[in-house]
């Protein structure tokens, strides 16, 4: 039997399909490629909100309430906001209901009323001359949704509010904290 040796892979032909599919999928190996691209971002400006002048009362007599403007330059509550040109952002005010003695001993009511803020856009600093497009006499607690930073990347607050003593009000400094919260909204 050595001269009727059958074929190795059953016949010629099986040998040769077999020898194609190997080349076949060797050549769709060969046939990959790799594409490299970039992630990008650029981060805005850092965004600030500084206490610039405090809201004084001054000199305040029992039982008689007394008002601060948002537009008194002397004693309006000043904040001013820097940051990224025309973005807008987010103002949250806590807003304290009463001033207290250092020693915490006694206390004053303080409110702000639905007009006590103006918010201004460009520059200024100054709560008697607000630029142009200024949003007067608005309510702290509830700033617009389009609130921006202006295009010289500054915008200010000026904030007033009334403090009402009582007749018997104890003699003497009182203070409360006014805080400012601001963010960018991504928009």
């Amino acid at each position: 039997m050595v001269g009727n040796r059958a074929p190795l892979f059953g016949g010629g032909s099986k040998a040769l399909c077999v020898l194609a599919l190997v080349l076949l999928l060797a050549s769709g190996v060969a046939s990959q490629d790799v594409a490299s691209g970039l992630a990008t971002a650029n981060v805005t400006n850092l965004l600030t909100v500084t206490a610039t002048q405090n809201l004084v009362f001054g000199t305040v007599f029992q039982g008689v309430a007394k008002t601060v403007a948002n537009n008194v330059t002397a004693s309006s509550g000043i904040f001013t906001i820097n940051g990224e040109p025309l973005a807008n952002i987010s103002v949250y005010f806590v807003l304290p209901e009463y001033l207290s003695t250092a020693t915490g001993d006694d206390r004053m009511v303080i409110s702000f009323g639905s007009a006590d803020l103006t918010y201004d856009s460009t520059s200024n600093v100054d709560p008697a001359t607000p630029g142009g497009g200024a949003l007067a006499n608005i309510n702290p607690r509830s700033m617009p949704a389009t609130t921006y930073i202006g295009g010289l990347n500054q915008s200010a607050m000026f904030l007033g509010g009334k403090v009402t003593p009582a007749v018997n009000q104890k003699a003497g400094p009182y203070t409360g904290d006014v805080l400012v919260t601001v963010a960018y909204t991504g928009t």
